[in-house]
């Protein structure tokens, strides 16, 4: 149980640091540097991938810390192995912090801001997979694990981490289907893509 919830550990922390990237958007705004940075002779789309882009990095130094203690519970990480990690922390990072920062951009107080957060953030990681395998699970709540972006950036370091099989219990089936890693990754980029288009978007309309 403690190999199978080491990675579950490392998506965690990723998600909830990159997650929280939009609070430095609702600080900014509070405190009137927001329109400042709006009113400069940049894109303000360029604002919104630098915020996610801050998050993504901050949320992947986070999730190495995690990473480095991989030893002390006997899982040994080949060098193409960890690389790999790296590459599906930096995919969930991304993806959870152009949620966060969109999500920010139409939020106006500190408040409601962390109101949202926790009210998406915890059922967003617990139902991704974090504790539990995501198979054999009631039919409403296999419903919510599958609907849940979470869930595919989690799986994959599992399955890279712990090794697959076609019996593995790591996988996800969708539609008859089990989703391999990089199926798994098809859906984090897409997601991905289209939060930080939405929030590039947003922050253009900004006032």
């Amino acid at each position: 149980f403690t190999k199978f919830i080491f990675p579950g550990i490392i998506g965690m922390t990723v998600l909830m640091s990159s997650f929280m990237a939009g609070m430095s958007v609702v600080w900014d705004r509070e405190f009137g540097f927001l329109k400042e940075v709006l009113v400069a002779p940049i894109s303000r789309a360029s604002v919104a991938v630098g915020k996610m882009c801050g998050s993504a990095t901050l949320a992947l130094l986070q999730g190495i810390i995690i990473l480095l203690f991989a030893p002390l519970i006997g899982i040994s990480l080949p060098v193409v192995t960890v690389l790999s990690l790296l590459l599906l922390m930096i995919l969930l990072a991304a993806s959870m912090g152009s949620l966060g920062v969109l999500i920010a951009s139409r939020i106006k107080s500190m408040q409601a801001f962390q109101a949202v957060m926790q009210m998406l953030m915890f059922p967003m990681m617990f139902l991704s997979g974090v504790f539990f395998p995501v198979e054999g699970l009631p039919a409403w709540m296999n419903v919510l694990v599958k609907i849940n972006p979470a869930t595919y950036g989690i799986t994959p370091i599992r399955q890279v981490m712990l090794g697959t099989t076609p019996d593995s219990p790591f996988g996800i089936n969708l539609f008859g289907h089990t989703m391999s890693v990089w199926d798994n990754v098809a859906v984090m980029v897409v997601f991905g893509a289209v939060m930080i288009l939405l929030a590039m978007r947003s922050f253009s309309s900004q006032e």
